[in-house]
């Protein structure tokens, strides 16, 4: 079975590379992903998917079987903006090929496994590779600016709960198996405006701030965790202040803060670590969790908090045996286990809803983000071959 799916993942390279180059073509950063939803309902049902639906989040969801065992692929389809167009060597929205690797926006980021699931349900229809299992194959919206709000969605009110969910996030062909969490907060002082000639009448409220930003460059040197997903970090990505103008003194002052969660780490800890630091309770700052309330593109809002727990299965898991023995078997080696170091959709799947996840995709996370962001085309080949062998191991394993 498997050199057979390996041999006909080769044959529809040029295809798999074609659907890719169309998903790239079309722009769709958060919550404006209406064009590249409808090319992929047309891509699902030129490969014979038995239903294609788009649910009213917009999320687009592929069913394959209609058997006892619930399996979801999941890739988000939105991607980050290119930015500054000055730093890329190629038209971001071409999918320039050059030497065996393709380029643009989203190659790695993830419309590569995007166009590779849903050609690995190609596989499936064409080998006849039905058994007992019900697979979905997801296309899900706002993942980059809120990881796992699509599959909060999908569990909560589309009420799909499937078995188990293979995050296809780039892994370079390896088999992940959790990252650690993150979570957004903000850290606000307030002070007294006053005329910026005699500064002494008031309270400046981005000096009250000064001590805090000092005291979490420190608090980040001393977070802890466990070895294999690794410490917890804490950075400001953020400072704004406000006044009455530019002749005032400042009367608020607000940070930012990107924390990466490790395995120990929950939302309640984290906010207390920053509560507690003296340059904090001495300001009397006061310490929020942050929400995400943004409508998609179909205009529907979900809101939730920028709390997005850590995620890791365990090392004897059925879910990760399957994984690893699809890869053995499709390409006679090992591969290698490990994690993610961003975060993705998992937050919510595993972290929040306790369904078991892995990891596998096409293409390195090195290069998300960047503008040199890029796949090779034969990750989309085994990739896809992946994905069409899985859903029948893990099944009979």
């Amino acid at each position: 079975m498997y050199n057979k799916i390996l041999n006909a993942a080769k044959k529809n390279e040029p295809h798999v590379t074609q659907f890719l180059r169309d998903l790239i073509a079309i722009k769709s950063v958060s919550s404006q992903e209406e064009q590249v939803i409808y090319r992929i309902k047309e891509e699902m049902e030129k490969c014979r998917f038995d239903e294609v639906t788009i649910d009213p989040m917009g999320n687009i969801l592929g069913r394959i079987g209609n058997g006892k065992h619930v399996i979801a692929f999941d890739a988000h389809v939105d991607t980050v903006d290119v930015g500054n167009p000055a730093n890329w060597k190629v038209d971001p929205f071409q999918g320039a090929v050059k030497d065996g690797i393709m380029y643009g926006r989203g190659t790695c980021d993830m419309k590569g496994a995007l166009a590779s699931i849903v050609h690995g349900g190609k596989l499936i229809k064409e080998l006849g590779l039905e058994d007992d299992y019900t697979l979905y194959v997801v296309g899900s919206v706002q993942e980059e600016d809120c990881d796992g709000l699509c599959w909060q969605y999908i569990i909560n009110e589309d009420k799909l709960r499937p078995e188990v969910v293979v995050i296809t996030e780039p892994t370079n062909l390896a088999v992940y198996r959790g990252h650690r969490g993150r979570m957004e907060m903000e850290v606000r002082t307030k002070g007294v405006s006053c005329h910026g000639s005699a500064p002494e009448r008031g309270v400046n409220a981005v000096y009250k701030m000064a001590p805090i930003v000092q005291d979490i460059e420190k608090l980040n040197e001393r977070l802890g965790g466990e070895p294999f997903l690794g410490k917890g970090t804490v950075t400001i990505a953020e400072i704004r202040s406000t006044s009455p103008s530019l002749c005032a003194v400042a009367d608020s002052s607000t940070i930012h803060l990107d924390r990466r969660l490790a395995a120990s780490d929950t939302l309640e800890s984290a906010v207390r670590e920053i509560q507690e630091l003296p340059s904090v309770k001495k300001a009397d700052a006061e310490v929020v969790v942050l929400d995400y309330a943004v409508p998609s593109w179909r205009g529907l809002t979900y809101p939730t908090k920028k709390y997005y727990p850590t995620w890791l299965l365990p090392e004897n898991h059925p879910l990760l045996n399957s994984g690893v023995k699809t890869f053995e078997n499709l390409f006679s080696e090992k591969p290698q286990v490990s994690r993610w170091v961003f975060s993705t959709n998992g937050v919510a799947v595993m972290g929040m809803h306790g369904i078991p996840c892995i990891g596998f995709g096409p293409g390195n996370e090195i290069y998300a983000h960047m503008a040199t962001e890029q796949i090779p085309i034969e990750h989309l080949v085994k990739a896809s071959a992946w994905y069409a062998a899985f859903p029948k191991t893990y099944i009979g394993h």
